[in-house]
């Protein structure tokens, strides 16, 4: 089942998409993709009340797509989680997962406009999988019990200002954290319907040319222990958001390649999951 919000920034309206790619309007039923509608999400019961035609239709054309969930209560960013970009980063591969916080203000709609932030020299981009929390997760012990808390899955864009990340006091959370920085989407992809998290091929592209391409089968660390693990530091709720790490070919290991820049545009595809486009503006 393929979830998405449309419509202009902060009046965004529910949707899904049926099986032949009609929309259905899902304000009737749920205020919002939040946290509460995806803690009590039934995708059997849903998918039944679209079949039987008991949702009104919805055209998407010329209507803006948000993030896929209504601006969650905490971001949670993996670093180092894939082989290829730890070596091209000159870090040591990590003997437990990275993590770091992501502001809910950098979450934007996956066509939405990214900003190079004021004093920004170096804005890198990272496309990730994305992790959505569907249940409250705390000390999970097991791979089973964190495939229980999740509600699906989206494509992220870490975008990443390295000046600050790492010329400004060492933070990672500095180059993490301006607006725009976390663009989601375009749908929120339940967990039924994604197979094996670890067989999704990346891809993004700037300005064309292809940056990246892996495999989350090449992940240090899989989905599944990331929320275990996860849940080991901080309570998941509902409608959180794990970005899960970047395969190599970011700009920071492609020496001469020029860093991101006002009208540049990156988009990014995963299997299964669709394509977002951004283009770069300014703040």
């Amino acid at each position: 089942m393929k979830l998405l919000r449309v419509g202009p920034p902060g009046a965004e309206r529910p949707v899904v998409l049926g099986e032949d790619g009609t929309a259905y309007d899902l304000s009737g039923r749920a205020r919002d993709l939040d946290g509460a509608f995806l803690s009590g999400l039934d995708t059997d019961a849903l998918a039944r009340e679209v079949a039987a035609g008991l949702l009104p239709t919805v055209d998407l054309d010329g209507l803006r797509v948000g993030a896929p969930v209504a601006r969650p209560g905490k971001v949670v960013g993996i670093g180092l989680n894939y082989r290829d970009h730890a070596a091209e980063a000159g870090a040591a591969i990590p003997d437990e997962p990275v993590i770091f916080l992501k502001p809910s203000s950098t979450v934007v709609g996956p066509y939405d406009e990214v900003l190079v932030p004021r004093g920004g020299e170096k804005t890198d981009y990272e496309a990730e999988l994305a992790i959505v929390i569907g249940r409250t997760a705390r000390y999970l012990d097991s791979p089973a019990e964190a495939a229980g808390v999740i509600a699906g899955y989206t494509i992220a864009n870490d975008v990443t200002e390295r000046a600050f990340q790492f010329e400004r006091g060492g933070q990672w959370d500095k180059g993490k954290s301006a607006e725009t920085f976390t663009p989601l989407g375009p749908w929120l992809v339940t967990a039924d319907e994604v197979a094996d998290p670890q067989a999704l091929e990346l891809r993004l592209w700037v300005n064309g040319e292809q940056r990246q391409h892996g495999s989350t089968a090449e992940m240090i660390f899989p989905v599944l222990e990331l929320v275990r693990y996860t849940s080991r530091f901080m309570v998941l709720e509902p409608g959180d958001v794990i970005v899960t790490g970047t395969p190599a070919g970011v700009t920071l290991g492609r020496p001469g390649t020029p860093f991101l820049a006002p009208g540049d545009v990156v988009e990014i595809e995963i299997d299964g999951l669709g394509r977002q486009r951004q283009v770069l503006g300014k703040a």
